[in-house]
Protein backbone atom coordinates (compact mmCIF):
# COMPACT_ATOMS: atom_id res chain seq x y z
CA UNK A 1 0.00 0.00 0.00
CA UNK A 2 1.34 3.36 -1.21
CA UNK A 3 0.43 5.64 1.96
CA UNK A 4 1.06 8.68 -0.03
CA UNK A 5 1.49 9.46 -3.41
CA UNK A 6 3.21 12.62 -4.68
CA UNK A 7 2.19 14.26 -8.08
CA UNK A 8 4.73 16.36 -9.71
CA UNK A 9 3.18 19.47 -11.76
CA UNK A 10 0.76 22.12 -11.18
CA UNK A 11 -1.88 21.94 -14.20
CA UNK A 12 -5.03 19.77 -15.75
CA UNK A 13 -2.92 17.34 -15.93
CA UNK A 14 -2.27 17.07 -12.40
CA UNK A 15 -5.44 17.97 -10.76
CA UNK A 16 -6.36 14.72 -13.09
CA UNK A 17 -3.80 12.58 -12.04
CA UNK A 18 -4.21 12.96 -8.10
CA UNK A 19 -8.34 13.42 -8.48
CA UNK A 20 -8.04 9.48 -10.19
CA UNK A 21 -4.79 8.32 -7.99
CA UNK A 22 -7.50 9.24 -4.43
CA UNK A 23 -9.48 6.97 -6.15
CA UNK A 24 -7.63 4.29 -4.96
CA UNK A 25 -8.12 2.24 -1.90
CA UNK A 26 -4.41 1.48 -1.63
CA UNK A 27 -3.47 5.14 -1.63
CA UNK A 28 -3.64 7.03 1.62
CA UNK A 29 -3.18 10.98 0.74
CA UNK A 30 -2.09 12.34 -2.37
CA UNK A 31 0.21 15.14 -2.53
CA UNK A 32 0.23 18.25 -5.72
CA UNK A 33 3.57 19.89 -5.52
CA UNK A 34 3.52 22.35 -6.74
CA UNK A 35 -0.57 22.34 -7.49
CA UNK A 36 -2.69 24.58 -7.93
CA UNK A 37 -6.23 25.98 -6.80
CA UNK A 38 -7.98 22.94 -7.66
CA UNK A 39 -5.99 20.66 -6.05
CA UNK A 40 -5.44 22.81 -2.61
CA UNK A 41 -7.78 20.88 -0.59
CA UNK A 42 -10.18 18.35 -2.09
CA UNK A 43 -10.20 15.03 -0.01
CA UNK A 44 -7.35 12.98 0.34
CA UNK A 45 -5.70 15.41 -2.42
CA UNK A 46 -3.43 18.66 -0.88
CA UNK A 47 -0.95 20.65 -2.16
CA UNK A 48 2.61 20.77 -0.46
CA UNK A 49 5.34 23.47 -1.16
CA UNK A 50 8.36 20.79 -1.05
CA UNK A 51 11.02 22.20 -3.37
CA UNK A 52 11.26 20.46 -6.35
CA UNK A 53 14.46 21.70 -7.61
CA UNK A 54 16.77 19.86 -5.29
CA UNK A 55 16.89 16.47 -5.51
CA UNK A 56 18.23 15.20 -2.82
CA UNK A 57 16.18 16.87 -0.46
CA UNK A 58 12.95 15.91 -2.26
CA UNK A 59 13.94 12.43 -2.11
CA UNK A 60 14.49 13.00 2.12
CA UNK A 61 11.12 14.77 2.27
CA UNK A 62 9.29 11.56 0.25
CA UNK A 63 11.35 9.37 2.74
CA UNK A 64 9.95 11.16 6.17
CA UNK A 65 6.41 11.67 4.69
CA UNK A 66 5.70 8.08 3.60
CA UNK A 67 5.62 8.36 0.31
CA UNK A 68 5.46 5.45 -1.65
CA UNK A 69 5.25 6.65 -5.21
CA UNK A 70 6.28 9.58 -7.23
CA UNK A 71 4.45 10.27 -10.36
CA UNK A 72 6.08 13.25 -12.88
CA UNK A 73 3.50 14.58 -14.77
CA UNK A 74 5.46 16.93 -17.01
CA UNK A 75 8.30 16.66 -19.64
CA UNK A 76 10.98 19.17 -18.35
CA UNK A 77 11.83 17.55 -14.90
CA UNK A 78 12.11 14.03 -16.82
CA UNK A 79 14.03 15.31 -20.03
CA UNK A 80 16.75 17.44 -17.68
CA UNK A 81 19.99 16.92 -17.53
CA UNK A 82 19.52 16.10 -14.04
CA UNK A 83 15.88 14.22 -14.12
CA UNK A 84 14.10 13.52 -11.70
CA UNK A 85 13.23 10.18 -11.91
CA UNK A 86 16.77 8.93 -12.47
CA UNK A 87 17.75 10.68 -9.33
CA UNK A 88 14.72 9.83 -7.29
CA UNK A 89 15.43 5.79 -8.10
CA UNK A 90 18.68 6.41 -7.55
CA UNK A 91 17.69 7.60 -3.59
CA UNK A 92 15.55 4.63 -3.27
CA UNK A 93 12.07 6.05 -3.94
CA UNK A 94 9.63 4.52 -6.44
CA UNK A 95 9.18 6.98 -9.52
CA UNK A 96 6.34 6.80 -12.36
CA UNK A 97 8.02 8.14 -15.18
CA UNK A 98 10.80 7.78 -17.90
CA UNK A 99 14.29 8.08 -17.53
CA UNK A 100 16.49 11.35 -19.11
CA UNK A 101 17.40 8.90 -21.79
CA UNK A 102 14.24 8.03 -22.70
CA UNK A 103 13.08 11.26 -22.34
CA UNK A 104 15.13 12.18 -25.87
CA UNK A 105 12.01 10.87 -27.47
CA UNK A 106 10.16 14.08 -26.70
CA UNK A 107 12.89 16.25 -25.90
CA UNK A 108 14.78 16.14 -29.62
CA UNK A 109 12.47 15.76 -32.43
CA UNK A 110 16.16 14.97 -33.95
CA UNK A 111 16.65 11.59 -32.11
CA UNK A 112 12.83 10.69 -32.06
CA UNK A 113 12.95 10.94 -35.96
CA UNK A 114 16.49 9.09 -36.70
CA UNK A 115 14.88 6.36 -33.84
CA UNK A 116 11.86 6.08 -36.06
CA UNK A 117 14.14 5.46 -38.97
CA UNK A 118 16.16 3.00 -37.59
CA UNK A 119 13.19 0.76 -36.56
CA UNK A 120 10.83 1.41 -39.18
CA UNK A 121 8.23 2.84 -37.28
CA UNK A 122 6.09 4.73 -39.84
CA UNK A 123 6.44 8.32 -39.76
CA UNK A 124 6.73 11.76 -42.05
CA UNK A 125 9.97 12.28 -44.74
CA UNK A 126 12.40 14.38 -42.80
CA UNK A 127 15.79 16.19 -42.36
CA UNK A 128 17.00 17.86 -39.40
CA UNK A 129 19.16 21.32 -40.03
CA UNK A 130 21.90 22.79 -38.31
CA UNK A 131 22.10 26.88 -39.29
CA UNK A 132 24.82 26.26 -41.76
CA UNK A 133 22.84 23.75 -43.64
CA UNK A 134 19.27 25.23 -44.22
CA UNK A 135 19.05 28.20 -46.35
CA UNK A 136 19.42 25.83 -50.12
CA UNK A 137 17.67 23.04 -48.29
CA UNK A 138 14.16 23.42 -46.53
CA UNK A 139 12.52 25.45 -49.05
CA UNK A 140 10.30 22.76 -50.07
CA UNK A 141 9.69 22.06 -46.69
CA UNK A 142 5.69 22.62 -45.30
CA UNK A 143 6.08 21.34 -41.81
CA UNK A 144 8.87 23.26 -39.60
CA UNK A 145 9.55 21.80 -36.07
CA UNK A 146 11.89 22.97 -33.05
CA UNK A 147 14.01 20.14 -32.21
CA UNK A 148 13.49 20.61 -28.59
CA UNK A 149 11.53 20.83 -26.27
CA UNK A 150 8.81 23.97 -27.03
CA UNK A 151 5.90 23.26 -24.64
CA UNK A 152 3.81 22.01 -27.64
CA UNK A 153 3.71 25.14 -29.76
CA UNK A 154 7.02 24.40 -31.76
CA UNK A 155 5.51 23.35 -34.47
CA UNK A 156 4.97 25.65 -37.81
CA UNK A 157 2.81 24.51 -40.66
CA UNK A 158 3.32 26.42 -43.50
CA UNK A 159 1.50 26.97 -46.27
CA UNK A 160 4.21 27.69 -48.91
CA UNK A 161 7.88 27.69 -49.71
CA UNK A 162 8.28 31.26 -48.05
CA UNK A 163 6.65 30.66 -45.47
CA UNK A 164 8.58 27.53 -44.96
CA UNK A 165 12.00 30.07 -45.07
CA UNK A 166 10.46 32.18 -42.90
CA UNK A 167 9.65 29.87 -40.15
CA UNK A 168 13.32 28.84 -39.94
CA UNK A 169 14.59 31.92 -39.78
CA UNK A 170 11.75 32.52 -36.39
CA UNK A 171 12.98 29.37 -35.02
CA UNK A 172 17.03 29.73 -35.63
CA UNK A 173 17.79 33.25 -36.29
CA UNK A 174 14.90 35.12 -34.12
CA UNK A 175 15.12 32.18 -31.26
CA UNK A 176 10.95 32.31 -31.01
CA UNK A 177 11.28 29.21 -28.94
CA UNK A 178 14.42 30.02 -27.31
CA UNK A 179 17.12 27.06 -27.39
CA UNK A 180 14.23 24.70 -28.73
CA UNK A 181 15.39 26.14 -32.43
CA UNK A 182 19.46 25.43 -32.18
CA UNK A 183 18.48 22.44 -34.65
CA UNK A 184 15.49 22.31 -36.55
CA UNK A 185 13.22 19.05 -38.45
CA UNK A 186 11.43 20.08 -41.64
CA UNK A 187 9.17 17.53 -42.58
CA UNK A 188 6.28 16.67 -45.58
CA UNK A 189 2.89 17.58 -44.79
CA UNK A 190 0.61 14.73 -43.51
CA UNK A 191 -3.23 14.85 -44.26
CA UNK A 192 -5.83 13.17 -42.31
CA UNK A 193 -6.86 13.32 -38.94
CA UNK A 194 -4.77 13.46 -35.97
CA UNK A 195 -5.15 11.87 -32.90
CA UNK A 196 -3.21 10.71 -29.64
CA UNK A 197 -2.31 7.25 -28.41
CA UNK A 198 -1.23 6.78 -25.08
CA UNK A 199 -0.17 3.59 -23.60
CA UNK A 200 1.53 2.42 -20.06
CA UNK A 201 4.97 0.64 -20.19
CA UNK A 202 7.28 -1.55 -18.32
CA UNK A 203 10.16 -1.91 -21.05
CA UNK A 204 8.63 -4.66 -21.92
CA UNK A 205 4.93 -4.79 -23.14
CA UNK A 206 2.21 -1.92 -23.58
CA UNK A 207 -1.04 -1.08 -21.79
CA UNK A 208 -2.76 1.57 -24.38
CA UNK A 209 -5.71 3.85 -23.15
CA UNK A 210 -8.42 4.76 -24.82
CA UNK A 211 -7.48 7.29 -28.28
CA UNK A 212 -8.14 10.73 -27.59
CA UNK A 213 -7.86 13.62 -30.32
CA UNK A 214 -7.08 17.18 -28.92
CA UNK A 215 -7.33 20.98 -30.79
CA UNK A 216 -3.92 22.49 -31.01
CA UNK A 217 -4.54 25.67 -33.85
CA UNK A 218 -5.45 28.53 -31.82
CA UNK A 219 -8.49 29.83 -34.37
CA UNK A 220 -11.59 27.75 -35.16
CA UNK A 221 -11.66 26.35 -38.46
CA UNK A 222 -8.53 24.60 -37.74
CA UNK A 223 -6.73 28.12 -38.37
CA UNK A 224 -3.74 29.99 -36.46
CA UNK A 225 -0.85 28.68 -34.83
CA UNK A 226 -0.22 25.46 -32.77
CA UNK A 227 -0.78 26.03 -28.81
CA UNK A 228 -0.18 23.73 -26.32
CA UNK A 229 -3.30 22.21 -26.45
CA UNK A 230 -7.20 24.04 -26.44
CA UNK A 231 -9.11 21.08 -25.43
CA UNK A 232 -9.28 17.27 -25.66
CA UNK A 233 -11.72 14.51 -25.82
CA UNK A 234 -12.23 10.48 -25.74
CA UNK A 235 -12.60 8.42 -26.88
CA UNK A 236 -12.83 9.34 -30.65
CA UNK A 237 -14.76 8.02 -33.38
CA UNK A 238 -11.45 8.27 -35.54
CA UNK A 239 -10.35 5.14 -34.29
CA UNK A 240 -13.40 2.87 -33.95
CA UNK A 241 -11.80 -0.42 -35.78
CA UNK A 242 -9.84 -2.69 -33.22
CA UNK A 243 -7.90 -3.90 -36.10
CA UNK A 244 -6.43 -0.59 -36.49
CA UNK A 245 -6.07 0.12 -32.85
CA UNK A 246 -3.71 -3.47 -32.99
CA UNK A 247 -2.08 -2.34 -35.95
CA UNK A 248 -1.28 1.03 -33.89
CA UNK A 249 -0.26 -0.84 -31.28
CA UNK A 250 2.55 -2.96 -32.84
CA UNK A 251 3.88 -0.88 -35.35
CA UNK A 252 4.29 2.11 -33.16
CA UNK A 253 3.87 1.20 -29.24
CA UNK A 254 5.86 -1.92 -29.29
CA UNK A 255 8.21 -0.58 -31.63
CA UNK A 256 8.80 2.04 -29.70
CA UNK A 257 9.38 0.03 -26.40
CA UNK A 258 11.37 -3.33 -28.13
CA UNK A 259 13.67 -0.11 -30.15
CA UNK A 260 14.65 1.44 -26.63
CA UNK A 261 15.06 -1.54 -25.02
CA UNK A 262 17.26 -2.92 -27.57
CA UNK A 263 19.20 0.60 -27.70
CA UNK A 264 19.92 -0.21 -23.84
CA UNK A 265 17.35 2.36 -22.65
CA UNK A 266 14.22 0.57 -21.18
CA UNK A 267 11.87 2.70 -21.34
CA UNK A 268 8.87 3.13 -18.38
CA UNK A 269 6.40 5.09 -17.85
CA UNK A 270 3.70 6.74 -20.26
CA UNK A 271 4.16 7.07 -23.88
CA UNK A 272 2.41 9.38 -25.77
CA UNK A 273 2.32 8.88 -29.66
CA UNK A 274 0.67 11.33 -31.64
CA UNK A 275 -0.46 10.21 -34.95
CA UNK A 276 -2.15 11.12 -38.57
CA UNK A 277 -4.78 9.12 -39.96
CA UNK A 278 -3.40 9.07 -43.66
CA UNK A 279 -4.39 7.28 -46.85
CA UNK A 280 -1.25 5.20 -46.08
CA UNK A 281 -1.98 4.25 -42.97
CA UNK A 282 -0.95 5.82 -39.62
CA UNK A 283 1.77 7.76 -39.54
CA UNK A 284 3.83 9.44 -36.18
CA UNK A 285 4.02 12.84 -35.81
CA UNK A 286 5.47 13.05 -32.77
CA UNK A 287 6.36 11.41 -29.02
CA UNK A 288 5.90 12.65 -25.82
CA UNK A 289 7.25 11.02 -22.52
CA UNK A 290 4.10 11.96 -20.58
CA UNK A 291 0.49 12.02 -20.29
CA UNK A 292 -0.67 15.18 -22.54
CA UNK A 293 -2.29 18.11 -21.04
CA UNK A 294 -5.24 18.16 -21.94
CA UNK A 295 -5.88 14.52 -22.87
CA UNK A 296 -4.68 13.64 -19.50
CA UNK A 297 -8.57 14.75 -18.18
CA UNK A 298 -10.54 12.78 -20.42
CA UNK A 299 -8.16 9.69 -20.50
CA UNK A 300 -8.31 9.88 -16.65
CA UNK A 301 -12.08 9.84 -16.29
Amino acid sequence: MAERVLVVGGVGREHALAWKLAQSPQVQQVLVAPGNAGTASCGKISNSEVSLSNHSILAQFCKDHHVGLVVVGPEVPLAADECIVDDLTAAGVPCFGSSAKAAQLEASKSFSKAFMERHGIPTARYASFRPAATSSTVDKALVVKASGLAAGKGVIVARDQDEACRAVMDIMKDRAFGSAGEEVVVEELLEGEEVSCLCFSDGHSVAPMPPAQDHKRLQDGDQGPNTGGMGAYCPTPQLPDQELLQQIRESVLHKTVDGMREEGTSYGGVLYAGLMLTNQGPKVLDFNCRFGDPECQPTSS
